[in-house]
């Protein structure tokens, strides 16, 4: 479903763009003047709401995050984050039903049915083959019966023929986030719509969607080569975070998590004090926040989460993994580093655009340009921001040249941040284009809205946007060596190759009359 892909890039809605006049005059401007469009409210059940007046177009963009991604789950319900994601394209008790009080009692009796089927599905001792075939399909005619009842995809079609453009949400370990752009005079329907599906959730097709999430895994993990090695990657890096489980979950976890479970994980972590609602465009924060108030305030109050405890021990040894298979060959390498919070967090983000950003990169002038022996190469920080991460190296090879290959050259370009300044003009072009990307990033309202909010939620504050171009502008020299060397250590690396198969040769016949 394509208002329900997960990626780590947004989809950002193109019809929606402002004029680059106002886009390019944002940098320029103070923290004070640009306050003066922005208004920050904590409701009274502890949602924070975010509202700038952006009137250069009759239309408006929103944008949802909930502090909760794969990193919020436990052995056995792994890839539940992104599963409630799609629930909440659903509907609600008054969205995409029939008659919602019996649909209520038959959604009850499909949880009854599965639970049942489950126990004895999963029992490790005793396990009756007949039984559990008599479960399933009890189970499976309660889900039919509960599917009378469903209207299906009446929540995204109520969106669209109102007005309602880039309807997406995404998933990652972090967060999972809601958005799609509307007309400025549809905004009470938007509070409404928005809010409904928080407040009364529905686990309405639960196991049908699950089946497209697994079918969702098979093409972007065991369909894919680098879907693969990066899930193996990642299990390697990571022994004790869950950052080293994959979003999608495991296919064990997505066979057997119920929607009593997603319901669960929703009363968790789909807090008002977890969340953060940003809306950007022709709106008057005098008028709209009133009416998001009203709607969104009807959102009980519960408990914040706790924190994660789990925290990744520090790697002591070199760990490599190597895949053999029959696709293009594939190099990753990655070293542990410090979450968004760390003093240094700037200096990896300058390391990242010196190493990957554009054909004047380092790995792609060298690896690419230079040596010929890679299609692609690139580095930064992977897979998440709020946890301490991993600043990754990833390579292609060209054809002719294998994953093993590709070591020696990248770690050629790490001794030279170890060893030798970068010039002067490299690192002010960085800080150029650090800033030329804070305006390209906040120049459409989708954008806008989604940094914002990020920040918003990570910080606590909207401002801490601008702060890291000035974070970045006071990176040196200095702090590249010493931040090389502090990070890419042997020890401190994880290698996952993945290598064409070798073909073996068929063994010789042995001659007639040859002793056996």
């Amino acid at each position: 479903m394509d208002h329900m892909k997960t990626s780590t890039l947004r989809h950002i809605c193109s019809i929606f763009v402002c004029c680059a006049a106002f886009a390019a005059s944002l940098y320029s401007q103070d923290i004070a003047s640009f306050e003066k469009r922005i208004t920050v409210k904590k409701l009274a059940n502890g949602l924070t709401v975010v509202i700038m007046e952006r009137p250069e177009a009759p239309v408006f963009s929103f944008y949802t995050r909930v502090d909760a991604g794969s990193a919020q789950e436990v052995p056995g319900i792994t890839g539940l984050a992104h599963m409630f994601e799609h629930m909440a394209f659903k509907g609600t008790h008054e969205i995409g039903t029939r008659n919602w009080p019996a649909e209520k009692v038959a959604l009850e009796k499909v949880e009854t049915a599965y639970a049942a089927y489950l126990r004895e599905n999963l029992k490790e001792f005793g396990r009756d083959p007949k039984k559990v075939a008599e479960l399933e399909k009890a189970w499976q005619e309660a889900v039919a019966a509960a599917d009378e009842y469903v209207v299906p995809n009446q929540f995204p079609e109520i969106v669209e023929n109102q007005g309602g453009a880039g309807l997406n949400a995404s998933t990652d370990r972090d967060e999972t986030t809601y958005y799609y752009s509307f007309p400025q005079n549809r905004l009470e329907l938007w509070a409404y719509l928005e809010s409904e599906r928080f407040l009364e959730p529905v686990m309405r097709e639960f196991y049908k969607e699950r089946d497209v999430v697994f079918e969702e895994r098979r093409m972007s993990v065991e369909s894919s080569p680098q879907g693969r090695l990066l899930e193996q990657f990642l299990s390697a890096a990571y022994v004790a975070h869950p950052y080293g489980w994959p979003v999608l979950g495991w296919p064990s976890d997505l066979r057997a998590f119920s929607a009593t479970d997603a319901i669960n994980f929703f009363h968790k972590y789909y807090v008002p004090a977890n969340m953060v609602v940003v809306v950007v465009g022709d709106v008057k924060a005098v008028q709209a926040m009133p009416i998001i108030e009203k709607y969104f305030g009807r959102i009980p109050a519960r408990p914040v989460p706790p924190p994660l405890r789990v925290q990744e021990p520090p790697q002591q040894a070199l760990r490599m993994v190597r895949i053999e298979d029959n696709s293009q060959p594939l190099y990753v390498e990655g070293y542990h580093r410090p979450g968004f919070r760390d003093p240094d967090d700037a200096v990896y983000d300058v390391l990242s655009d010196l190493l990957s950003k554009g054909r004047t990169s380092r790995l792609y002038r060298s690896l690419v340009r230079d040596k010929r022996i890679a299609i692609a190469a690139q580095g930064g920080t992977f897979p998440g921001t709020k946890y301490p991460s991993l600043f990754f190296f990833f390579a292609a090879p060209s054809q002719g040249h294998t994953a093993a290959e590709m070591a020696s050259p990248i770690h050629e370009e790490i001794e030279k941040l170890k060893t030798q300044d970068v010039s002067d003009e490299e690192l002010q072009s960085i800080k150029t284009r650090a800033k030329a990307d804070l305006i390209r990033g906040l120049g459409n309202n989708q954008g806008l809205a989604q940094q914002l909010g990020d920040y918003q939620a990570l910080y606590g504050d909207w401002r801490a946007l601008f702060r890291d171009i000035d974070e970045i502008e006071k990176v040196t020299k200095a702090d590249i060596r010493r931040v090389a060397n502090a990070t890419f250590r042997e020890d401190n690396r994880t290698v996952a190759t993945s290598e064409v198969k070798q073909q073996k040769s068929a063994p010789a016949t042995a001659e007639r009359g040859e002793h056996q």
